[in-house]
């Protein structure tokens, strides 16, 4: 799917939006926009919203009247975005009766394209997510790096501008969830889609993005956007280089200042209890 965009137009923007769910307030007036091809990253604390934030980009939540939404330059309700993003929750959710090949044309198929043209397609892939000989295997033969790689692929496949991954890499091992941070910016690098990776674990946000948005405690909205002007392509020596030492400790402030007024909040509604 081609983007309508001109260069300098964001690919999508958020407009003083909210969402209250009963009496809970799961975002407030929060902006934010994204240019075609950047990689943003989203961090906060633990109930900030930002699952809230994927549902509503996903098309699969719509805000409270009073905010706006455009993509691709065009004014539009959240629902008219299900189908025009492609997006990959926590879970991988492969199909366990599925191969690895069957699962990842799974959103393909379901769209229309015929099976056979849809296998041709994923076997080409295949080498580039590091999946080669291994088409014909079913999930439970599979690492969880492995698992998490057939759905990505199945999410590149479903070929839309913008892409949402909510903590993909988050059930992983230190190890594992450090080379798969590396090959998702090789396969970035190379398709240029527009990516919105929401993470908790701030080293992986500065590594990965452009930049760096972190939320507010609940009441989400966006309390600091860090631009990441560290070179491409990243390396893991990087992590010790002394600016991303030095972007780290202002994002820690932000987010651990954050931490301590949803704690605060907590607290005060027990005591009042």
């Amino acid at each position: 799917m081609s983007s309508l965009n001109t260069p300098n137009m964001p690919l999508l923007e958020l407009k003083s939006v909210s969402k209250t769910f009963g009496e809970v307030r799961a975002l407030s007036g929060l902006d934010m926009s994204i240019a075609p091809g950047e990689l943003i990253t989203v961090v906060g604390p633990s109930g900030c919203g930002k699952s809230t934030l994927f549902n509503i980009v996903a098309g699969l939540e719509e805000p409270d009247y009073g905010g706006a939404l455009h993509f691709e330059g065009r004014s539009c309700h959240a629902f008219e975005l299900l189908g025009r993003v492609s997006f990959m929750p926590q879970r991988d959710l492969l199909l366990p009766w599925r191969t690895v090949i069957d699962n990842a044309i799974l959103a393909i198929e379901v769209e229309g394209m015929p099976r056979a043209q849809a296998r041709a397609m994923a076997l080409k892939m295949l080498p580039e997510f590091g999946l080669a000989g291994f088409e014909n295997q079913y999930p439970h033969q599979l690492s969880g790096g492995m698992r998490q790689r057939v759905a990505l692929m199945r999410t590149f496949m479903f070929k839309r501008d913008l892409m949402l991954l909510d903590e993909p890499f988050g059930a992983l091992d230190a190890l594992t969830r450090t080379m798969m941070q590396r090959w998702l910016l090789d396969v970035w690098q190379k398709h240029r889609r527009t990516i919105l990776f929401i993470t908790h674990d701030v080293d992986e946000a500065l590594f990965l993005g452009d930049r760096v948005l972190a939320m507010s405690a609940r009441p989400g909205k966006i309390k600091l956007e860090l631009p990441v002007s560290l070179p491409r392509p990243r390396r893991p020596e990087l992590l010790t280089d002394p600016e991303f030492i030095r972007l780290k400790r202002i994002l820690l402030e932000a987010i651990e200042e954050e931490s301590m007024k949803s704690f605060q909040a907590t607290e005060a509604r027990a005591l009042g209890a």
